[in-house]
């Protein structure tokens, strides 16, 4: 995208922020520091990160998280200005900033959530900040900012023995990284010694291929450093050790360490520039440094060699990875990497384009919506877009093109903020109507990847009636999280309200009228007295966890969502008489193209008991994804009841069963 004049730039954050706040029914410090989240949870930064604002006498605090592999805590401190430009942020407030923080770090330890109410969220951050610092092994204080600041690098410290490092995420930071299209900083790599190296001799001028082997101990400390961001341009991040071929890393790397190498097919990783050693001859013989590193397949391997490490105490010292480093010039990279990771492939099935903004889905749905006017609801006879970002920053990018003031208001008035959506709000909306709210809680990126998996199991029609219903979708998403916010939800809305929406649609089995949502872009009042209704009982079982878990990890789980979904709720008869005599399934609405029209009745020719026996098998096994374990329990459930399935759910709940087969199970008699 084209630079942004950096006044320009805090501008548009602030416009953006106070709308959204507006629409969300939340402060504006909340909503820029959600949105900093979903930045840097898709640079795989941080990851599991709540909002949840605390202020006392010598400490603040705006948020929390712990990342996927438990090692770290991260905490949050927001400082939001609506005249961003008119003062700097400085050391000496940055460092406040962060004494704060570590203060309330103290005090969780000290036991501060004995005096809070446990109906807070407060207490539920608290509680996990208090658990965490028994089991990480490290803390990261984070100072998110729409200033400037005068300093933004602080030395690391000490807390109890855990390091503890400092990041400022100021104005000047986010504005880089945003018209750089990248949130996250180049990965730069050195070696010492420098790694032996064979190159390759390459005819092509915009990419060449290096062969080295790089200690197994050194490539899980890169992953430990810099986790996920590691693996931006793969499509995958670890998937725990429940697949074949993790067992068998992890088998290898504990007892036959010496024969990792010839057992392993190794990494397949790109860079941006490769500094070398040369020979004698000029022949490269070694690597000193990679800038721009990324793992593009392997990420499997790579993070299993550190969680072995750290978990298993495995040895490394003795284990060696091979990797073919293909350096690529930068304006290439979109291009051949995503080719690079689908060819080089041979672990599990992986798809580079299925993930990126330039899949044919995205694409086609950018297309349509770019064209398709939504109906003048508000008497003044003007249609506005639903602007749909494909790819990070195109709104912007399309107000800067509008080079005059008078321009810039015409398309925002055509383009209205409030109907603005990304990637990640699409992947909400739909998973939240198609019964799979653990896995909308499970944060942006998270969801965002099984939204995609799905896509690419059943890929659906993308035509003008499929962008107006998944319009429609946003519209009573948003509907519903007004309600939330109503009902006084707090940090906790989120989860609310996709628990919330995916209840109402269980409930009406999906017969909700979208098409007439979309003609009135307002849901009616007999649906909006029905939200109102039914949000307060599903907020008293997502805020009441099971097991020992907080609000936000039991949201994450199979297990919040079935017993959302047994919460004792009817349909209203004002709300029965609107909804439509089928389910919206024909048009394959969330995933499933023509040809799979019969779905639906293959899952009715298995019994409700085979259904019942694989989410036993599955749970018994640890195999299948939880959310196949769920899908199996629902259709089981439906088949009982002698409902139908939906052909979505069809579709996938056929593809859990063909998975669970291979796996090894066996129906009883």
């Amino acid at each position: 995208m084209p630079e942004l004049d950096l006044s320009q730039y805090a501008h548009d954050v602030v416009a953006d922020i106070q709308a959204t706040a507006d629409a969300e029914g939340t402060t504006t410090p909340e909503a820029f520091t959600r949105r900093v989240f979903e930045d840097l949870e898709r640079a795989g930064i941080v990851s599991n990160t709540f909002t949840a604002y605390h202020s006392a006498h010598g400490h603040l605090v705006h948020g929390y998280g712990i990342g996927d592999s438990g090692e770290c805590l991260d905490l949050f401190v927001t400082d939001f200005d609506l005249d961003p430009l008119e003062s700097k942020l400085t050391k000496g407030q940055a460092e406040t900033a962060f004494r704060r923080l570590l203060t309330f770090v103290r005090r969780c330890r000290e036991g501060l959530r004995q005096h809070i109410d446990e109906s807070f969220d407060v207490y539920d951050m608290c509680a996990a900040v208090e658990k965490a610092l028994t089991e990480v092994q490290r803390i990261r204080l984070f100072l998110l900012s729409n200033r400037v600041g005068t300093s933004t690098s602080f030395p690391p410290t000490e807390f109890d023995g855990l390091p503890v490092t400092h990041e400022v995420w100021d104005l000047a930071r986010l504005h880089r990284h945003e018209t750089s299209g990248s949130i996250s900083e180049p990965i730069v790599v050195s070696f010492d010694p420098p790694l032996p190296c064979v190159s390759a001799p390459s005819s092509e001028p915009d990419h060449s291929v290096t062969m080295a082997v790089i200690p197994g101990q050194r490539l899980a400390e890169l992953y430990g450093e810099y986790g996920t961001r590691l693996l931006e341009l793969n499509v995958r991040s670890f998937l725990q050790a429940r697949g074949s071929v993790n067992r068998g890393i992890r088998e290898t790397l504990l007892n036959s360490p010496g024969r990792f190498l010839a057992y392993n097919n190794g990494i397949t990783a790109t860079a941006s520039q490769v500094d070398f050693v040369h020979g004698p001859d000029g022949t490269p013989t070694g690597i000193a440094r990679v800038h721009g590193l990324q793992v593009v397949n392997g990420g499997q391997t790579t993070a299993s060699l550190h969680y072995s490490s750290s978990r298993d105490k495995a040895d490394l010292s003795h284990v060696a990875v091979q990797m073919k480093l293909t350096e690529v010039s930068p304006e290439r990279l979109s291009e051949i990497v995503p080719m690079i990771s689908e060819y080089s492939n041979t672990q599990n099935r992986v798809t580079l384009v299925d993930f990126s903004s330039n899949h044919a889905y995205h694409v086609a749905v950018q297309r349509i919506t770019r064209s398709l006017w939504a109906p003048a609801t508000d008497g003044s006879g003007q249609e506005t877009h639903w602007f749909y970002e494909r790819a990070r920053g195109q709104y912007t990018d399309e107000v800067a093109k509008a080079r005059t003031p008078a321009k810039q208001r015409t398309f925002k008035k055509l383009n209205p903020t409030s109907r603005k959506f990304t990637k990640a709000d699409l992947a909400k909306y739909v998973n939240s109507w198609s019964l799979l709210p653990f896995s909308v809680s499970r944060g942006a990126q998270k969801n965002f990847v099984a939204f995609m998996d799905r896509i690419g199991e059943a890929p659906p029609r993308v035509d003008v009636r499929y962008c107006q219903r998944v319009i429609a979708m946003a519209v009573l998403f948003k509907a519903v999280d007004r309600v939330a916010a109503n009902h006084e939800a707090g940090s906790y809305k989120s989860v609310i309200t996709t628990y919330t929406m995916a209840r109402l649609a269980l409930a009406t089995e999906q017969r909700i009228d979208l098409d007439r949502i979309w003609r009135e872009q307002r849901v009616s009042s007999a649906l909006e007295a029905a939200i109102d209704d039914l949000c307060p009982r599903v907020m008293r079982v997502v805020t009441k966890p099971r097991e020992g878990n907080h609000v936000g990890e039991w949201a994450k789980k199979p297990a919040c969502w079935d017993a959302v979904s047994r919460v004792p709720w009817s349909v209203p008869d004002a709300l029965k008489a609107e909804l439509r005599d089928h389910p919206l399934d024909d048009e394959a609405l969330a995933g499933g193209a023509e040809g799979d029209r019969g779905a639906s009745d293959e899952v009715t020719s298995v019994p409700a008991d085979e259904w019942y026996a694989i989410e036993r098998w599955a749970k018994e096994t640890h195999n299948l994804d939880p959310s196949q374990r769920q899908l199996a329990q629902y259709v089981g459930r439906r088949l009982e009841l002698g409902q139908e399935v939906p052909e979505p759910q069809a579709v996938q709940a056929l593809h859990a069963r063909n998975e669970a087969f291979s796996l090894g199970f066996v129906p009883g008699p």
